[in-house]
């Protein structure tokens, strides 16, 4: 065991934050602890790290073990470059390499027993540079910063004009190459891309250390941890398992503590009214039985109530405009600066009701891409064209205009004023604002709440296309949640960037990988758009020299690809329309048969046998027809 936590409790005044925390973290396990904003988990790493005390219980550490914690943000400074910066960890082995050089050039001026005993020192340093990894250490070091996201010609960009994230990014490299017995980390992923939280998934799985994480990113705890720990209310309670099992878990065992907390409270009752009629009897024998059962009531260990979740409405959200099945076309799309090319050759075709994540790497153009789509930048080349009805909802994280001394009702009230009560008390139910909850003033909710109402805004508008830019930020996971539902129920378009491969899993019905030579189009979600690109680079590396030499037929191939997706998408608008007209005419005849059971029941039609035998065999054929259109119904569903 490498760390442990017994009973730790921590308040400030009269607030307490957390009440008997207990744990441990065995060696080499990935360990992630979670609970909404403010439960406590940073608090629990000042405590875990010395940096501040805790009021009660008990901390273990394993003797002589070092820790290496990442804090949120935190950056490193200087005026050395990012490669040198890094290097800086190694700065032992460093010394050791220039005293083996110099040992090598006194080699010259010594002979006989003098050069005998410098050859055993320069052995014995030798074999501990060599254990220390003397020889690698350079190419550890450019390797943990590339898969960080930095390139090769960033290499050697000072420290000083990095920006906050870059630093970050630095500061984890430091960590990751220190190898400590040890890593906390506060939020690991945030400044990272796709790409890069892979490549640290792939580090953490094999790193021979422990690891306790804090994170908001369900899929990065899913592919490292096997432990949660939870922070819920002040307590902490564990699950072994990654972050899916805990959530399933965690149904399972409040139902069983909801279901033990109403059977007890019931037999609770029981033995209340059964003291209450003793006592009622007013006889000494009695008497003495109802306070003997008072006392075996009293004794008893009481269940503590689950805590109400909010329930999570399954409302349909439906846009108050329905736009055409064509909601936004690009064709040839390119974006340069001065500097460099961010991308050309990019095409999409969106549709109605479509669900779509863009990703690709920081730097690669996403944001500028969504703003041209916005008609917020020009583009170099190539045309945008919106459909019929199309009214774009823009969402950005970082631009909530809000009035703050409004509540979340009047905000949207004064926003939408011709919406009735209902509307908007419907939608905001559906971001998880009920009964009361729709009278907190805006200036008393937490970011992932003040999220959830600008979304809600969004829904109410006419927009029926909307383009979220990174959703999930500063979102806790309840409120992702809440999103995810929301999206899954939206009967509009919605197109959005996201680093979030849980929630693009949940939402993405097809994944645009944006590349500098165009757009990749994937028809699934994360794991679909991973499996397909996985394929892609096995088949890349069996057969290296092929790909390599036809650049030009990938991009010609990229274009059937294009072009074979829009056939099928007519093929799919074929079919649907044909689907439509089929229940049309299976109604037509259903209504048509009604009339005919009408026309059968007339007391004169029954009395003309020919009459009702025409009608009857009118009634057989359409019967028959309609077992044909239900036929031909199934058919075109499976197509």
């Amino acid at each position: 065991m490498i760390l442990a936590s017994k009973d730790v409790g921590k308040a400030y005044g009269v607030d307490t934050i957390l009440e008997k925390i207990t744990f441990n973290v065995e060696d080499k396990e990935k360990v992630a602890i979670v609970g909404v904003n403010g439960a406590g988990k940073t608090t629990l790493f000042k405590i875990v790290t010395g940096e501040i005390s805790h009021d009660s219980g008990e901390i273990f550490i394993k003797k002589g073990i070092e820790i290496g914690y990442l804090k949120q943000n935190s950056v490193v400074e200087g005026e050395k470059t990012i490669y040198d910066e890094a290097l800086s960890v190694f700065s032992g082995i460093i010394e050791a390499e220039e005293n083996l050089r110099k040992m090598e050039r006194d080699m010259a001026s010594l002979s006989g027993e003098a050069l005998a005993k410098h050859m055993e020192v320069y052995a014995q340093l030798q074999h501990s540079f060599e254990e220390k990894d003397g020889y690698g250490y350079k190419s550890r070091v450019k390797g943990v910063l590339k898969g960080l996201g930095f390139t090769e010609e960033e290499f050697n960009k000072p420290i000083m004009q990095l920006s906050g994230g870059q630093k970050t990014r630095v500061h984890l490299g430091k960590l990751l190459l220190a190898k400590p017995d040890l890593l906390l980390l506060d939020e690991p992923t945030n400044h990272l891309d796709i790409d890069s939280i892979s490549w640290l998934e792939d580090f953490l799985r094999g790193y021979q250390g422990a690891v306790v994480i804090i994170s908001h990113d369900r899929y990065f705890m899913d592919k490292i941890v096997t432990k949660i720990i939870e922070i819920e209310n002040k307590k902490s309670y564990t699950y072994e398992g990654n972050y899916s099992f805990y959530v399933t878990q965690k149904a399972i065992n409040r139902e069983i503590q909801l279901k033990a907390f109403t059977e007890q409270q019931k037999e609770i009752k029981h033995q209340e009214d059964v003291i209450k009629t003793l006592r009622s009897f007013n006889r000494e024998k009695s008497i003495k039985r109802a306070e003997s059962r008072e006392k075996t009531l009293d004794k008893i260990e009481r269940v503590d109530k689950p805590d109400n979740l909010p329930d999570k409405m399954r409302l349909t959200l439906a846009p108050r405009v329905v736009s055409g099945n064509d909601v936004l076309f690009a064709e040839d799309l390119s974006k340069s600066f001065t500097d460099r090319q961010l991308f050309n050759g990019v095409s999409m075709d969106i549709k109605r009701e479509d669900k779509v994540a863009i990703i690709g790497p920081n730097g690669i153009g996403k944001s500028t891409l969504f703003k041209m789509l916005l008609g917020k930048e020009i583009s170099d080349s190539g045309s945008i064209k919106l459909g019929a009805n199309v009214n774009i909802g823009y969402y950005d994280q970082e631009q909530q205009n809000f009035d703050e001394s409004k509540t979340i009702f009047q905000e949207i009230a004064d926003t939408y004023p011709t919406l009735t009560n209902g509307e908007i008390r419907n939608v905001l139910a559906a971001f998880v604002f009920e009964g009361d909850d729709v009278f907190k003033p805006i200036n008393a909710l937490s970011g992932g709440e003040k999220g959830r109402v600008m979304l809600a805004k969004i829904m109410l508008s006419k927009a029926n296309l909307l383009m979220l830019d990174e959703p999930t930020n500063h979102l806790d996971m309840f409120s992702k949640e809440i999103l995810e539902d929301a999206i899954n129920r939206y009967e509009g378009t919605v197109v959005y960037i996201s680093h979030d491969r849980y929630f693009i899993n949940r939402t993405a019905q097809k994944v645009l990988e944006l590349t500098e030579n165009g757009m990749n189009q994937y028809l699934g979600n994360y794991d679909y758009y991973i499996e397909k690109k996985t394929l892609k680079e096995r088949e890349e590396q069996l057969f290296g020299t092929k790909v390599a030499e036809s650049k030009t037929e990938a991009v010609s191939a990229t274009k059937q690809d294009w072009q074979s997706q829009k056939e099928q998408q007519a093929k799919e608008r074929r079919i649907k329309n044909k689907i439509a007209k089929i229940e049309k005419e299976i109604e037509e005849a259903e209504e048509k048969i009604e009339n005919l059971d009408q026309q059968l029941s007339l007391p004169e039609v029954a009395t003309d046998a020919c009459k009702a035998q025409q009608l009857f065999e009118d009634k057989t054929k359409l019967e028959e027809r309609i077992e044909e259109l239900m036929l031909e119904w199934e058919n075109s569903h499976e197509e």
